[in-house]
């Protein structure tokens, strides 16, 4: 697991750790304030169940920079009373499988956003927030990906940091629904619920170390 350790008297904690894959390495940070396969296909014509109104803890989500030239994501991480995790595969990148994401709007909190995407990519409304990672987990882009986010977005970021949400689902499987609710395009084709180590093993490689470090943090939900 990464550490995090003061830097030039930054009001932030900043570690690297490199990773090496088969084919490339893997630059990953963690940026941290200082201490104060069985797969379903949902059916696409499902109508979402409306939920319960989502709850979360108290104090709200923290607010300080990620690193520069990293933009703001959420990352969610919706498990069962089963302690399984939602995954889903992405229609734009065959066999590839990932938790729900999204980018952070301006002026909203991370928290928000969080509600916001898992909504917005699942149509669930019936999930508490029960913990979160209080450090923002950095990913790099590979070029051509990077190349590509650049002409989508109109923007050219390194990579992502993400804030990462763990999420208690409290309603039914017929609540999915990969139309979300229908204020995006879709974004997936299939989801199941999947172990941790099935969900790292299908991502793309330049997630996959913060895959393992959002197991590391939430791991006594998980467990």
């Amino acid at each position: 697991m990464a550490r995090c350790f003061c830097q030039f008297h930054s009001p932030f904690s900043l570690s690297l750790l490199r990773r090496t894959s088969a084919n490339t390495n893997i630059f990953f940070l963690q940026y941290c304030p200082p201490k104060s396969h069985k797969f379903t296909a949902p059916s696409l014509l499902h109508h979402k169940v409306p939920g319960v109104p989502f709850s979360s803890l108290s104090s709200p989500s923290s607010m300080e920079n990620p690193p520069q030239g990293y933009r703001k994501n959420v990352g969610i991480c919706l498990m069962n009373l089963s302690k399984k995790i939602f995954a889903a595969s992405r229609l734009d990148v065959p066999d590839s499988w990932q938790m729900p994401q999204g980018g952070i709007d301006e002026n909203e909190d991370p928290r928000s956003a969080a509600i916001r995407e898992l909504r917005e990519e699942t149509g669930v409304s019936s999930a508490d927030i029960i913990d979160e990672v209080p450090c923002w987990l950095t990913y790099d882009f590979p070029p051509g990906v990077r190349e590509k986010l650049r002409h989508q977005w109109g923007s050219d970021w390194k990579g992502q940091a993400q804030k990462w949400f763990l999420f208690k689902f409290t309603g039914k499987d017929d609540e999915i629904n990969l139309l979300g609710d229908g204020s995006e395009k879709p974004e997936f084709g299939e989801w199941s619920w999947l172990s941790p180590e099935e969900i790292t093993s299908l991502a793309v490689d330049f997630k996959k170390p913060v895959y393992k470090e959002v197991w590391t943090a939430f791991s006594p939900h998980l467990e």
